[in-house]
Order: C-alpha cells, then sequence, then structure tokens
C-alpha cells in the first residue's frame, strides 16, 4: 500500500527546469541597468541634496502609511528587523524570525507545532499578538500574497519566502485597515526584498540537534547585475529539514496519576490495539486477541501513540525568486517580481481507528454472547498512517513607476499568485469496505474477505488489502489584484508641505478544496469532507493625508497629525468604510508621544464562508473527567453528575472526534484599535533609545472556531449548565460511558474580543574593547485577553494563560540580544523569554497547572576569514531548556504552540561572496 505523491521520475526536475525558465524569462525583460532606486509602496528611496550638496536624506515610505518620509519611524509601534539582525541569529526560515519575538502569541502552524495547524500542514504562519493568523495581514514588497496552505484558507506559507532574498522585515503592530484593507486586524508583517545585488552570492547551513536527527541542510544562491539602466537579482533556494522523533523527547503521555505530585508514563489512548467494547449495561471491556476479553483497564490496554509522532515533522522546499526594474524613459521605470516555490511534506500519525461499531449477540466474530458496542479499535496491524502534501505556488508581480512633477510619484501594479496542492493520507480506512468485510452475509463472497476485528492482532493482511485506502485530495487558491497609487505634497503649509496620498485596488480571491471522492461519500473513517468552491471580489479606493500642524515653538519641535480613510466593496458583503487618526508630536529632540486610533474589519475568508463539515481528532480538554474526584460543592463537578456522567468516568487520551467547518451566514467582524506611546532618544547618551507604547484592541461579532475545550470549559463552569454551549448542537455525549460522541468547533460570528497589553523595546549601540556593541530589547506585557461568546456571556479569560489548543498566551514574552563586532569577528548572544502561565483547564495546584517562566539562550559566532568567505556557528537553546509539562498538552506533554520540543540545536554556515 505504500505511496508518494512525487510518483514519476524527473517530475520535480521538470517542475524547477520550468519555474527557472519562466523566472529567467521574466526578469531577462527588464535586465539592463538603471540608478540605484528601490521601487516599490514600502521602501521607495530617492536621495536629495542637502543645500551644502554633501549630505543626503533618504525619503521612504513606512509601513502602515503610504506617504513619503525622511526616515523609518511611525506614527504606530513598528519593528524592523534588517538582513543583519536576522543573519545574527542564524535563523533561516521567516516563521523562526517571527514566531520567537515578543509580538507573536497563540495559535500558529510551524515546524515544531508539528500536527495543529490552522490552513493545511506544513504551513508555517505569523499570529501577531495572538489575535488570529487570519487578522495578520502578510506584505510582500506592499503587496498582498496568496494563501499558501494545501487547500482553501486565509494565510500566507510564510516559508515560501526565503530569508535570502529580505532587506528587512517591518512589522506594524497596530490595526492598518485604512491603508491595506481588510485582514489587517491585528497589524501587519511587510516582507522586503532586496532588489539590487552586483555579483555572486552562495550561502550554505547545517544544522542538527542534539538528539543526532532533526538535520537542517541549506544552499542559498544569489546572483545580481546592474547597469545605470536597469537591475536584476535572481535568488534560489533549497531547504530540506528532516524529522526529528517525538518518543525521544517524550517516550509516553504523563501524567500525576495517583496525586502524589510525580509525573508517571501513562498508558494513553482508549483507541486500544485490541477493541475496547461496551455492553449493554455500560460495564467496559477489551478484546486481547483471539476470542479472549477482559474487563478494560487504561493501565494494561492503553494503546501509547508516541513512537508514532514528531517533534519536528520533514519538510523540503525549492524556491526561486527575481527581481528586477528597468528604465524604460527619465520618468517611467518597468518593475517586476517573480516567485515560484515547491514543497513536500510529511507527517506520520497514529494507525487509524475504528468507532461505534455495533455487534449482535449472534454475530460470528462476537465472542461474548451478548449485545457490544466496539467504542475503539485501533488498526495498530496495519501500522502508522502517513499525510503528505506535495504544494506549488507562483507569483508574479508586473508594474510601472516613476515621477510625475513637484516631487509627486506614482505606480500601478498588477499582482496574481496561485497555489495548487495534492494533500494524501495513505493506510487510511474504507469504511464502505469495512462494512463489507464485517456482514456475514457479504464477506466470503465475491473477493470479500470476512474481517474480525475483536482482537489484537485478528486483523490479517487480507483484510488490509481490501479495506485500507490512500486517500487524495487537491485543492489551491488564487489572488489577482490590480492596484494603483498616487504620492506628492499637495501645497505648503507654514509647518511644512501636506502630504497626501490616494489610490485604488480591485482584488479577487479564489479558494478550493477538491476531497477524495471516498471523502466526500463519507466511506474515509472519521474524516467526512464536503468539496470548497468560492471567490470573493473588493474594489476598494483609500486616501491618506499628513497634515504637519506646528513646527519650532517651545515643546513642539514638530506636531503632525495623520488621517487615512478607505472604502471598500466587497461583492457578497457590501460596502464598508475605515479611518486611521495619528498624532506625531516631537515634544523635543529627546522624546516623541505618538498614538493612533483606527477601525479595522475583516470579511469571512473563502474557507470560513463556503467549507463543509470536517471531522478530526483534535486535543481536548474535558472538564468531567475524574469529576467524583473534585469538590461536591463545585460547580463543575454538580453540573457534571447533573450531565448523567458516570462517576467512574475517565477522559483516556487528549483528543476528541470534532466537527469544524465553514458558515455561509458569517458577516464581516469589526475592530477598534488604541495606541498611544514614547520614543525617547536621550542626547545625553548617544546610541540609546528606547519606545513604550500601550494598545487596547477590541474586535466585535469575532469570527471563531471556538475550541472544544473552550466551550466545554463554558458549558461546565456555568451555573446549572445554562451556557448555550451545553446544549446538543455543541456537544453530546454515550450515555453508557460518559465519553463526547459529538463536539462541533465551527466557525460562527461570536461576541467580543479585547486585549491589551504593553510594548517595549530599547537599544544602545557602543563602542568598547575594539568591538561595536549593540544591545537590543523588546517585550511585550499582556494585561488582558478576553473572549465572550455572545454578547453578555462570562469572558473565557486567556491572558496569563497556556494550554490546549489555543496556544499560550503569558502575561510577558521577551527577547533580548548582544551583539559584538569588528572588522572580523562577529558574535551574537540571544535569549527568547516566555513569562510564566497558568494552564486554562488544570486544577488548581495540581502538576501541570502553573507553569514557570523558560528561558532559550541562543549564540552564534562569525569569522570574515577574507574579503569573500565568512564561517559561522551557533547553538539554539545552548542549556537544552526542556518544554515544561503542561496538564491539557496537545502533544508531547507541551504545548508546542508556545514551547519547542526540539531540545539544543548546533548549526554552522559558510558564505561566499564574489562581487
Amino acid at each position: 500500500m505504500d505511496m508518494k505523491i512525487v510518483k514519476q521520475e524527473g517530475v520535480l526536475t521538470k517542475r524547477l527546469l520550468l519555474s527557472t525558465a519562466m523566472t529567467l524569462g521574466l526578469s531577462c525583460m527588464f535586465a539592463g541597468g538603471m540608478q540605484a532606486q528601490e521601487v516599490g509602496e514600502v521602501v521607495a528611496v530617492q536621495t536629495e541634496p542637502e543645500e551644502d550638496s554633501v549630505s543626503t536624506q533618504k525619503k521612504v515610505v513606512v509601513t502602515g502609511s503610504r506617504i513619503q518620509r525622511l526616515d523609518l519611524t511611525s506614527v504606530g509601534p513598528i519593528s524592523v528587523l534588517d538582513n543583519e539582525d536576522i543573519y545574527g541569529l542564524g535563523i533561516t526560515n521567516v516563521e523562526e524570525l517571527l514566531q520567537t519575538q515578543s509580538f507573536s502569541a497563540g495559535f500558529a502552524g510551524n515546524s515544531n507545532a508539528a500536527y495543529w495547524v490552522a490552513g493545511g500542514w506544513g504551513t508555517a504562519q505569523v499570529n501577531l499578538r495572538g489575535l488570529g493568523s487570519n487578522r495578520t495581514l502578510v506584505l510582500l514588497n506592499g503587496r498582498r500574497v496568496v494563501a499558501g496552505g494545501s487547500g482553501a484558507n486565509s494565510s500566507v506559507d510564510l516559508n515560501m519566502i526565503p530569508v535570502s532574498m529580505l532587506e528587512r522585515v517591518e512589522v506594524l503592530k497596530d490595526g492598518a485597515s485604512a491603508v491595506y484593507g481588510a485582514d489587517a486586524v491585528a497589524g501587519v508583517v511587510n516582507l522586503i526584498t532586496k532588489d539590487r545585488f552586483e555579483g555572486f552570492k552562495l550561502d550554505t547551513k547545517f544544522g542538527i540537534s542534539d538528539e543526532g536527527d532533526a538535520e537542517e541542510y541549506l544552499v542559498d544562491l544569489t546572483w545580481g547585475v546592474a547597469s545605470e539602466r536597469g537591475s536584476l537579482l535572481f535568488s534560489a533556494n533549497y531547504q530540506n529539514n528532516k524529522a526529528a522523533p517525538l518518543d525521544t523527547r517524550a517516550p509516553c503521555s504523563l501524567a500525576d496519576t495517583d496525586g502524589d505530585g510525580d509525573l508517571e508514563c501513562t498508558s494513553g489512548s482508549s483507541s486500544t490495539a485490541g477493541g475496547r467494547a461496551v455492553f449493554a449495561n455500560g460495564d467496559q471491556i477489551n478484546f486481547i486477541g483471539g476470542d479472549a476479553y477482559e474487563p478494560f483497564n487504561i493501565a494494561a490496554h492503553g494503546f501509547n501513540s508516541n513512537p508514532f509522532f514528531n517533534a519536528s515533522n520533514p519538510v523540503e522546499r525549492v524556491t526561486f525568486g527575481a527581481v528586477g526594474k528597468y528604465e524604460l524613459t527619465d520618468s517611467i521605470n518597468f518593475f517586476s517580481e517573480a516567485l515560484f516555490n515547491w514543497r513536500t511534506s510529511n507527517q506520520p500519525g497514529s494507525p487509524a481507528t475504528l468507532s461505534d461499531i455495533a455487534f449482535d449477540a449472534s454475530h460470528p466474530t462476537n465472542p461474548t454472547g451478548q449485545d457490544i458496542t466496539l467504542l475503539r479499535r485501533r488498526t495498530a496491524e496495519f501500522g502508522a498512517r502517513q499525510f503528505e502534501q506535495d504544494v506549488s505556488t507562483w507569483r508574479l508581480v508586473a508594474g510601472i513607476e516613476g515621477d510625475l512633477f513637484d516631487g509627486w510619484n506614482y505606480d500601478v501594479a498588477f499582482n496574481w499568485g496561485r497555489n495548487t496542492a495534492v494533500d494524501a493520507l495513505q493506510n487510511n480506512i474504507n469504511t464502505r469496505r469495512l462494512g463489507e468485510a464485517l456482514d456475514p452475509a457479504l464477506c466470503g463472497t465475491s473477493g470479500i474477505p470476512c474481517a474480525d476485528i475483536l482482537g489484537e492482532g485478528d486483523l490479517t493482511a487480507e483484510v488490509g488489502d481490501y479495506i485500507l485506502m490512500n486517500q487524495r485530495d487537491t485543492g489551491g487558491n488564487e489572488q489577482i489584484s490590480f492596484s494603483g497609487n498616487i504620492a506628492g505634497a499637495l501645497f505648503d503649509l507654514p509647518a511644512g508641505p501636506l502630504g497626501f496620498a490616494a489610490g485604488f485596488e480591485y482584488r479577487e480571491d479564489k479558494g478550493w478544496i477538491e476531497p477524495d471522492s471516498l471523502l466526500v461519500a463519507g466511506d474515509a473513517l472519521g474524516n467526512a469532507q464536503d468539496p470548497v468552491s468560492g471567490s470573493i471580489e473588493a474594489q476598494e479606493l483609500y486616501a491618506e493625508v499628513n497634515v504637519p500642524v506646528v513646527r519650532g515653538v517651545p515643546m513642539i519641535e514638530s506636531l503632525d497629525l495623520d488621517l487615512a480613510l478607505r472604502y471598500s466593496d466587497y461583492d457578497l458583503f457590501g460596502s464598508d468604510s475605515n479611518y486611521k487618526v495619528g498624532v506625531n508630536w516631537q515634544i523635543i529632540p529627546d522624546l516623541k508621544i505618538r498614538g493612533t486610533y483606527s477601525t479595522a474589519f475583516r470579511v469571512p475568508s473563502v474557507t470560513e464562508l463556503f467549507s463543509g463539515v470536517s471531522e478530526g481528532q483534535i486535543p481536548t480538554a474535558d472538564p468531567c473527567s475524574n469529576w467524583a474526584s473534585l469538590d461536591p460543592a463545585s460547580v463543575v463537578y454538580q453540573n457534571c453528575q447533573a450531565a448523567g456522567v458516570p462517576t467512574t468516568y475517565t477522559q483516556f487520551g487528549s483528543a476528541i472526534l470534532t466537527d469544524r467547518g465553514g458558515n455561509i451566514n458569517l458577516e464581516p467582524e469589526d475592530a477598534t484599535t488604541f495606541t498611544v506611546g514614547a520614543v525617547v532618544q536621550p542626547r545625553f547618551a548617544p546610541g540609546l533609545s528606547f519606545t513604550v507604547d500601550y494598545f487596547d484592541i477590541d474586535i466585535q461579532d469575532a469570527i471563531r472556531q471556538t475550541s472544544g475545550s473552550a466551550k466545554l470549559a463554558s458549558c461546565y463552569t456555568s451555573v446549572g449548565l445554562s451556557h448555550p454551549f451545553c446544549g446538543p448542537t455543541h456537544h453530546s455525549r454515550n450515555s453508557l460511558t460518559g465519553d463526547i460522541n459529538f463536539l462541533s468547533a465551527q466557525s460562527a460570528n461570536t461576541g467580543d474580543e479585547v486585549m491589551t497589553g504593553i510594548d517595549f523595546s530599547a537599544t544602545y549601540d557602543f563602542s568598547a574593547f575594539a568591538f561595536n556593541h549593540s544591545v537590543a530589547f523588546q517585550a511585550t506585557h499582556l494585561m488582558k485577553y478576553e473572549v465572550s461568546a455572545f454578547e453578555g456571556d462570562t469572558p473565557f479569560v486567556y491572558d496569563g494563560g497556556v494550554g490546549c489548543c489555543d496556544g499560550g498566551y503569558p502575561e510577558w514574552r521577551a527577547n533580548a540580544s548582544w551583539t559584538a563586532r569588528n572588522d572580523r569577528l562577529t558574535g551574537v548572544y540571544n535569549v527568547q523569554v516566555i513569562g510564566s502561565a497558568t494552564d486554562y483547564f488544570g486544577a488548581p495546584g495540581a502538576v501541570g497547572t502553573d507553569i514557570d517562566a523558560v528561558l532559550y539562550h541562543n549564540a552564534q559566532g562569525s569569522y570574515q576569514v577574507n574579503d569573500q568567505l565568512k564561517l559561522s556557528a551557533g547553538v539554539d537553546n545552548l542549556f537544552d531548556k526542556k518544554a515544561p509539562y503542561v496538564r491539557s498538552w496537545s502533544d508531547g506533554n507541551t504545548d508546542t504552540m508556545t514551547y519547542s520540543l526540539l531540545g539544543r540545536y548546533f548549526y554552522a554556515r559558510a558564505t561566499w561572496v564574489l562581487e
């Protein structure tokens, strides 16, 4: 039954040759030369001679605004990571770069969060402030990027963009819908590529974990040419990350089984190798093998899934990119970008589970002589399942830009992106064929074998050949946009020129998923799924002004007002307008006060609207597990008793089969964002600067897939089971065993999400002991994050929490780094801090409920051998800090969205440059 997605010999080679030819062909159209001028909406650099014709000033466009300014300052809070920062951290993928920053939190897909990923396994996303990856707008050179998962989704796959192509990353940490449109509720991540390079550069890296696995192989090639009229930069990237098995880090599931505070191996899942069944009177048994069975005991019969999983999953990527421009006339420049990315990724899964199959007393394979229901049976005889993805993504941008008159400039661009994927699963069960093999009237005839599933080892190879299936889903996303911008100074005010920018954008987003025909028919066990197809069109206009109010009076070096307004018209949702007001007050040269107030919105994605119901085993904490041991006066005790949950009920395993899917009745969500902060650069301490910014974000009619854990917690902590989540449309239980047999986490417009906090940052540059030093610190203090399921509901409190499966929201997250360099040597020491937290669903005082702060120490050193060659080596997680035990863990006994299971990691790099 072996299957590989890419079967045909030479398929990959042909893809790479085709993509190379097309990319080079597009790029060579404009190779030839132009003066050094970066193009695009994010950074448009111009040199303007001063009166003395010696110094120059650079006008730039900062993320969050389209008006050119004299420096990279911003009205709102913004973080900038340049290519030197990125190289010094030893990071070779955008995912890790962003997810380890203090402004990231919550649920996001990555290689270490190996299995719980929104938008397609193998994708890598950023979740700015933890408000959801679909509320973070990702731009490439100021323009949108097509979603990159394995089927209709709303998140960009960050790792499709090689770090080697990046000049810097700008992260705007306030709402920006007035400037960029929908999705910028939490903020904007703007990836800005290099656009001018002359010569050849080769960068290689090899990494390996302390366990001798998770190897990383990286080869980056960059080539560039430039002349007076044009330039061309071409990049090729190959990255191969190998697997890190889970059982070497977490051999088994841990729990404090006897309440003495010591963690012990538990036997794991109640989906057993022999089969767990229940009699009509509620007694549970487990089948041993043959016709033998005995009373079910989780300690004796539980199934350990950890040997089947990874702590970090393998991913292989190939990327080709090109950026070029050509001066058509003195005032018209042609520019273009081309990007192709191919990814293959896979994740092993535990053997498939058979669920809720009834056997009457007369069935020939039922040895009990009574009617029974097989609750869970692991098909261990057939080995692990294997999930695989094969994803190709294209992106092409072409446009013109230039100068008009009196400093006015414009640009017009066409942006197209398309992502196609195959999503496959080996060794799943065809339940139609299973039913035939269990039917005494059918099996044994017409080539249908008879299956005995009651007993470990009783499933034969002949039965496996008949009932196993390799399912193959296809899907993709496509984005088309046409945009234009114009900017300049309308007229001069007493305090300076009135800056203005305006523009338009037409955009269409499409997404589709074509499940395997057996899934559509509901024949694949536990994975019934409907096809997904839909599109959303938007037409938008915006205008922005920068008003210099006062200059050069006492206590007002400068006072500027920024105003932006955007009108959006969606084919499915009608029109909407959003605005932004910002103030920049330079009190004295040492101190600036800044603030913004803005409205934002997000329309539902194609998946949230059009996807049908799908099912999946999702880690979920059931508050009624072992409820009889709680205080009888507690609300949970009384509710679990009232719900008829047996006193002996224990949740076996961490996952519950959960319905997820879209909702055609969804409406856009709205948000308001308020920030106020200060920038201090004291003249008495040259090289020192620090910022502090308060943020307050309120999302109304929030679109959420409320997790099963949060739904159950809300229900069973409400007085008298009064919460709507207690209703049968949200969950139900098996009346005999107490197990949850239905749980829904479908998308819905819920109540409010409210978040407040403070960002801190500080940098200090100085020279000492023949080295130039740079010390940097950033931190986020999360003061409040509360989510209400509906208006008037008691909010679910996330701030200060961690656990399955919403990711972590500790009150403090921070990063600190120290860089020392001279002409030859560079050393970087970095510390990532994840503050202490409390498990959302943990019992007070229990092991794994209160989690201490975690610090990851990373170090890198580089030596410039000569003008061409640089050698580097580093260690991540220098002190091999282990992931903490989290009571409501998702994988490996921890919250993999927050903590890494990888352990200490070593790497070496060599960079050769020929100019």
